[in-house]
C-alpha cells in the first residue's frame, strides 16, 4: 500500500500582535488640553464610562471630544455631560446620540468626597483626557477652579520663559 501524501501548505501569514493605538491604551482617544489653560487642575481621578456599543467604536476610531464638558454629582451620581462621541460610521437604526449624558462609574466613597469638594466655592470636575485601560473606556476628571485673566497672563509669560531658557541651554551645548 502506498503511503498517502498529504497537502502542504504555506502557513498564513502572522497578524500584528499590535492592536490599534489607541484601543490598546497606548495613547489617548481624546484629551481636553484647554482645561489646563481655563482652570487650575488640582486633583486627578479615574472614572469608567457607561457607553453603548456604537459610541465604544467611535471611541477607538478617534471621534470624541472633551472640549465643552463637565462633570456633575446628580442624586448620589455622578454624570458626564456635553461629552461630544460622533456618531459611528457603520453604525445603524441603533446608533446613539452624539451628545447625550453619560453616566460615570465611581466608587459610593469618591462620590461623597467629590461632594465635599466640588460645594467649596468655585470647584468644578473637568474632564481631562478619555482613555482605554484593559479594554474598557476611562475618563481621568480632575478637580479644578477657574482662572482669572491675569492668572492666565501669568501662566502664558512663565511657558515663554521656560521655552527661552531651553533654547538657550540647547544653543549653549551646540557651541
Amino acid at each position: 500500500m502506498a503511503k498517502q501524501q498529504t497537502h502542504q501548505t504555506q502557513p498564513s501569514p502572522e497578524k500584528s500582535p499590535r492592536r490599534q493605538p489607541t484601543a490598546s491604551g497606548e495613547r489617548d482617544a481624546a484629551v481636553n488640553r484647554n482645561a489646563s489653560h481655563i482652570y487650575f487642575l488640582m486633583e486627578k481621578f479615574e472614572a469608567g464610562v457607561a457607553l453603548t456599543g456604537t459610541e465604544v467604536k467611535s471611541v477607538r476610531a478617534g471621534k470624541a471630544n472633551l472640549k465643552d464638558s463637565y462633570g456633575l454629582i446628580k442624586d448620589g451620581e455622578l454624570w458626564l455631560l456635553n461629552c461630544h462621541i460622533s456618531p459611528y460610521a457603520h453604525g445603524s437604526y441603533s446608533n446613539h446620540a452624539a451628545e447625550r449624558t453619560r453616566k460615570l462609574l465611581v466608587h459610593k466613597e469618591e462620590i461623597k468626597k467629590l461632594i465635599g469638594k466640588t460645594q467649596q466655592k468655585g470647584l468644578t470636575l473637568v474632564p481631562t483626557r478619555l482613555y482605554f485601560k484593559g479594554g474598557r473606556v476611562k475618563v481621568e476628571l480632575a478637580l479644578a477652579k477657574g482662572k482669572q485673566l491675569w492668572d492666565k497672563r501669568e501662566t502664558e509669560r512663565k511657558k515663554t520663559a521656560d521655552k527661552e531658557a531651553r533654547e538657550a541651554v540647547a544653543r549653549s551645548r551646540k557651541s
